[in-house]
Order: C-alpha cells, then structure tokens, then sequence
C-alpha cells in the first residue's frame, strides 16, 4: 500500500504496512548519498520550512539536507530569530507561514500536541520533528532502517532500551514501531524515569535491572537522561547512574554476540555509554544519521503527494 496521510505526528497509529512503506522508500533513497551529484527532481517546485522552537543539530539538519536533495526549497526558521520572541502566539506564526504557501512544515516544539495542533490547523503537510515528551516519529523509523541492515524485522527480533524512558519522546515513538511490528522490547530505566503501565502495551517487558534487559537481545537502544525536561535529577549523581545503568563492555557482553548499539545523540560519554563501547564495531550510531536523511527524504517526498498513487 502507499503512504496516504496528510501528515506524520507519531507511530502510535502507524500500521505495520505504512511503516513498510516509509522503510521501504528510504531504502530507495539511501544510494542518492553515494552519487557525486546528490540531488534527485522529485520535490522541484515544493518548499519544505523547518520551525524549530528547540535546539536541534541532527534533526534540523538532516530534513534541511533531505529537502535539498530532492530539490525542495528549504526554509529554516528558529524560535530565536522568530517573532515568537515579540510575543507572537504559535498559531498566528503558523498561519503567516500558510499564507506563504509551503507545501511541508516540518515542526519541532516542547509542548506536547504542538505538532498535531498545527496539523488540524493548516492545509500543508506537518512533519513532528519532537514535541515535548511525546513522539520523534522520524527518529523511530530511521532506528528501524537502520536495525533492518543487520537484522530482520519482526517476531523473534529483541531490543533493549536502557534510560530515561519517562522523558525520552525517541523511546515512546520506538516502543509504539517496534511493537507494531511485533518486535519484543525490553524496557530499563531507574524507577524515577520509568513510566507507568508499559507493561500493559503488547510486546513490552519491563526489566528493572539493565543485566536482565541485555541478556540475549540482538539491538541495544541507549538513550541520556533527559535533564531539561526534569525539574529536579531524579538519581542521586551522574556517577552512580553510570555505575547501575550505563552500557560497558561488561553489560554488553551479556547481549547476543552479533548485537548492534545504538544511540538516538546527543552521547554523554562516561554517563549512559562509555567511549569504548560508543566508538566499537557494534556501534550503529554514524548509520543512525546517514539513514536519518534517507528516512527524512522518503518521508518528504510521500507526503509531498509524489507517493499516493
């Protein structure tokens, strides 16, 4: 089947199909990245603006790149240099850029809904980019591109994600994909940072110690403790978060032989994965961003009304 949505704000009501269908795209577009000239026709004439009212350094950029490469016009606007900061409401910066005409708002914000708030606004197609502690659809599937190189998707497969759970909008839009895909994920993270019922979603297994979570999994999903979304550290240091739940060669050995790690970034080092497991063969992170513009590219150029047919 095609993609046929206006809009992508999440995986939780993506089918399994739909995703097969965004993975299958990106896997079409990953060799663009290899040509000497990177660019393709398929979205001339189309203008992508990329809102971003948080920091952002691998999103923003890759949709920037995936727009271009396409040949789309790309705009990016930041809530810094946005009249936001004069006291413009959400909607009202929204509906000027409508009136611009773009065809994709690719939108990033902390408040959880902002993205699908703008959809049931406006006309153009919207992107979430992350809102709040809710969903990073894009992340999500470019994590399964990127897992679909080494291992196949579907029952039998399992993937361990070991953080900041309650706070982490990559893990909640992972566990949602992974799950659709009847994918068994095993969830760790201190008590303070582990949400209420996961354990009720199907496919999810909630571990409380990360050597229960790592014994026998094919994928490692390590995610940082996400302190600007807490109003207090919810562990007593740093030190001891990195002694009880962060990755080392030890705990990654209880792991299946042939596991990948991965990690959504930015890394702390030292804190939720050490250096030498970060920067070891099992390491998928640097795939993780070249197939973040593959995915972004596939997701641009379906919504952009070239994959309905």
């Amino acid at each position: 089947m095609g993609f046929r949505r206006k809009d992508l704000l999440g995986t939780r009501d993506l089918s399994a199909d739909e995703i097969r269908t965004l993975l299958e795209s990106a896997e079409s577009f990953k060799e663009i990245a290899e040509r000497p000239l990177k660019k393709v026709p398929a979205l001339r004439g189309k203008t992508v603006v990329n809102l971003f009212f948080e920091p952002s350094t691998r999103t923003r950029t890759s949709f920037e790149i995936a727009a271009k490469r396409l040949s789309a016009d790309a705009v990016n606007i930041s809530a810094s240099t946005s009249s936001v900061v004069k006291g413009e409401s959400l909607l009202d910066t929204v509906d000027n850029l409508q009136a611009m005409a773009p065809d994709i708002i690719v939108v990033r914000h902390k408040s959880v809904g902002a993205a699908h708030l703008i959809a049931g606004h406006i006309g153009a197609s919207v992107v979430n980019a992350g809102d709040g502690a809710n969903e990073h659809p894009t992340q999500a599937l470019l994590d399964l591109l990127t897992i679909s190189a080494h291992k196949k998707l579907g029952p039998g497969l399992r993937v361990a994600i070991i953080g900041d759970i309650a706070h982490s909008r990559v893990a909640r839009s992972n566990i949602w994909a992974l799950t659709t895909l009847g994918i068994t994920v095993r969830v760790c993270a201190p008590p303070t940072m582990l949400p209420r019922g996961l354990e009720n979603i199907k496919g999810v297994e909630v571990c409380r110690r990360p050597e229960e979570a790592l014994d026998g999994v094919d994928v490692v999903m390590m995610l940082r403790i996400q302190l600007e979304r807490q109003d207090r550290l919810l562990f007593p240091s740093l030190r001891d978060y990195a002694a009880i739940f962060g990755l080392n060669r030890r705990r990654l050995a209880l792991a299946r032989p042939d596991a990948i790690v991965m990690h959504p970034g930015p890394m702390n080092r030292g804190v939720e994965i050490t250096s030498d497991v970060a920067d070891s063969e099992q390491a998928v992170i640097l795939s993780q961003v070249s197939n973040g513009v593959a995915l972004r590219m596939a997701v641009l150029f379906l919504l952009g009304g070239q994959g309905h047919e």
